[in-house]
């Protein structure tokens, strides 16, 4: 009996599904507990390179800065420009001696055309009123025994009209009794149009620019955190890990660098807004206007964020998807 028991084996301990190992979980909580899992050890991993983290971080932070600080020029040139006092118009000269029911006709058939928003009539006594002021030889224009300047009529163009409208406003303007010139002013609409035109292309190339920076710094960073861990990677691939499985904490490493680029940019933003507040302010209230930024709120942080966050993966991308296709050649 001594024998038979001391060649009796011990079997090994079977789980409920009659397998030597127990059963893995499956399913969407095991999905999620590996994922937080994943995102633990990609926050520590980050945590231990601060200093290559936070160099990262400060390259795709000055990256997204630059293309977003142009969206936000945008976003404040529209917002001034929709409510400005100083719009392009029309001025209308008339004829000395001209009566004043023909002002009046002209003034109110101005009134009613969709591409004019407000007219303002100026008497011949206004007229001279102004030019003082702004000429500064009212001794001299007091020896004058009759006022040599005209009545005149400005004509505001309206916010959602067009600089070719004035052009039809105009036509309407020359075929009034008594007119003896008519002035198109759109000096400042041109402008603001070349203005705004450069900015959204300047905008756009330089989006296109950084954001293709963004990946290759967030995609040369996770190259190297791979080549650091390629013994651990080349174990993991010879005991049936997947491609995907491999790839899904450099993904998160690259999140974690592109979020805090994005978070950096809006932080350069700030700084930048605070430092120009001042001067844009003086400069806008000399034209009249009050100057009251938009567009840096809670939509566009959350958009910089997943910006930011999504260069950094497809950096991440980029950098494992060429590494682990090869991760089976020694070098």
């Amino acid at each position: 009996m001594s024998g038979k028991r001391g060649n009796a084996r011990v079997a090994p301990r079977q789980g409920k599904s009659g397998l030597p190992w127990p059963k893995l979980p499956r399913g969407r909580a095991a999905w999620l507990k590996d994922h937080r899992r994943v995102a633990r050890e990609s926050i520590a991993s980050v945590n231990a390179r601060i200093g290559t983290t936070f160099l990262v971080w400060l390259l795709i932070g000055i990256a997204l800065a630059l293309p977003s600080g142009l969206y936000l020029l945008r976003v404040n040139l529209d917002a001034v420009t929709a409510d400005w006092q100083g719009r392009p118009g029309l001025t209308v000269y008339f004829q000395p001696g001209v009566e004043q029911t023909d002002i009046d006709v002209l003034s109110e058939r101005l009134s009613q055309h969709h591409a004019i928003s407000e007219v303002d009539v100026i008497s011949p006594e206004a007229a001279l009123e102004e030019f003082k002021a702004l000429s500064g030889i009212d001794d001299a224009l007091a020896l004058l025994d009759d006022n040599p300047l005209p009545a005149a009529l400005r004509g505001r163009l309206a916010a959602e009209a067009q600089a070719s409208d004035l052009e039809l406003a105009a036509a309407l303007a020359r075929s009034a009794v008594g007119v003896d010139d008519v002035v198109i002013e759109r000096t400042w609409l041109a402008r603001l149009a070349a203005i705004s035109s450069v900015v959204d292309r300047l905008g756009l190339a330089l989006a296109l620019l950084f954001g293709l920076g963004a990946v290759l710094v967030t995609a040369t960073s996770v190259r190297l955190a791979i080549e650091n861990q390629l013994d651990e990677l080349r174990v993991l691939k010879l005991v049936g890990a997947s491609n995907a499985f491999m790839r899904r904490p450099f993904l998160y490493v690259g999140g974690l660098y592109g979020l805090g680029g994005a978070l950096l940019a809006a932080m350069l933003i700030s700084a930048l807004l605070l430092t120009l507040e001042g001067p844009l302010a003086r400069l806008v209230g000399s034209y009249g206007e009050r100057l009251a930024l938009v567009g840096f709120d809670p939509a566009f942080l959350g958009g910089l964020l997943l910006l930011g966050a999504g260069l950094g993966i497809s950096g991440a991308l980029v950098a494992t998807r060429a590494r682990l296709s090869n991760l089976d050649i020694v070098q």
